[in-house]
């Protein structure tokens, strides 16, 4: 439960810089971020895995880069459902959806598999004398 949350934070977190970086993205209040963020977890749950088996052939063709289509496509549906967040054309989706991606990406490098975050401390042992 708590690795859900945490990867909720990070979608919102990804949802903010986005909005911040790019001029086609805007969202409207504060708690659309925390609904936008819950509705693309769910859509990429449900909707995404059936989008990417429908387009099987054009993602082995392209060699995995139509998932990116795929992802801002996820957007562009958050957007359509959600009257308070708005994505201007496809172009600024996919864009959107590889900032998110990167924001999400650096966040789980800090999330270990029991979803804790985890920090990795190295101690070297001074060399004998």
């Amino acid at each position: 439960m708590q690795g859900m949350i945490l990867r909720w934070v990070l979608n919102v977190i990804g949802l903010a810089v986005a909005d911040a970086l790019l001029d086609g993205i805007s969202v409207d209040d504060t708690p659309s971020f925390f609904l936008a963020a819950l509705l693309l977890g769910f859509v990429n749950a449900v909707v995404r895995p059936l989008a990417i088996l429908f387009t099987l052939p054009a993602t082995i063709l392209t060699m995995g880069l139509f998932l990116w289509v795929i992802n801002g496509a996820m957007l562009e549906l958050v957007a359509w459902l959600m009257p308070s967040f708005h994505v201007d054309g496809f172009l600024t989706a996919m864009m959107g959806s590889l900032v998110i991606g990167l924001v999400a990406w650096t966040g789980n490098l800090f999330i270990g598999p029991k979803g804790r975050v985890e920090v990795m401390v190295r101690r070297e042992e001074e060399p004998p004398r």
